[in-house]
């Protein structure tokens, strides 16, 4: 089934709904306002069965809205994936309908989707972070976040003693990013002029 093929099925009923361009499987635009019916119909009428994935989305800090939520569905009878896009609430914290009721899956999903984004799911039954620590104050998959992060106090000090490191600041002097023009195609992969400490080199000094 192509992204036309679910436009002409979904019908009059959502007339914002419209086919989005796509380099794998069919792909729709749905507004926020529309979603809950739309994806009800997806599950109950179009035999989506699965929500396999839920990502957000920052278009940059001058796009209006900035942010989007992207949901990937999947049928197991008849064995096709559909990818629904939609755009979130302008102003902060931007927001978007929740999932959960339709898909428990979507739970953890929009969870992560928070954490990295603040894009908040509105009904969710349980919207806390999941990955980073409460009261932390970034969200690191923002277009505005350094790649290699910022400097941050640990909360607990047992995790601090740890690791022995806090996060260092990318330097934003001419850009956070670098690509080499040498060697392979995989080593000349922007980079953050900082590569900062991993699990094999230690934290510098200073």
């Amino acid at each position: 089934m192509t992204a036309v093929d679910v436009v002409s099925l979904l019908g009059g009923r959502f007339p914002r709904v419209s086919p989005r361009a796509s380099a794998d499987f069919p792909a729709i635009n749905v507004s926020a306002e529309d979603l809950p019916a739309v994806m009800r119909v997806l599950r109950d009428e179009c035999g989506y069965d699965l929500l396999t994935d839920v990502s957000g989305v920052d278009w940059g800090m001058d796009a209006e809205p900035r942010f989007g939520v992207i949901y990937h569905l999947h049928s197991i009878a008849g064995n096709a994936y559909l990818r629904v896009a939609t755009l979130c609430s302008v102003g902060e914290p931007p927001s978007v309908p929740s999932m959960v009721s339709l898909w428990p899956s979507a739970d953890w999903h929009e969870r992560e989707t928070y954490d990295f984004f603040g894009i908040r799911f509105e009904g969710h039954p349980d919207l806390r972070r999941i990955l980073m620590w409460d009261g932390y104050p970034h969200f690191p998959l923002r277009k505005e976040f350094p790649l290699a992060g910022v400097e941050t106090v640990l909360p607990d000090e047992e995790v601090a003693a740890e690791t022995g490191v806090k996060v260092q600041p990318a330097p934003m002097a001419g850009g956070p990013f670098v690509a080499p023009q040498e060697d392979t195609v995989r080593e000349r992969e922007p980079r953050a002029k900082d590569e900062s400490w991993n699990e094999r080199r230690p934290k510098p000094e200073n």
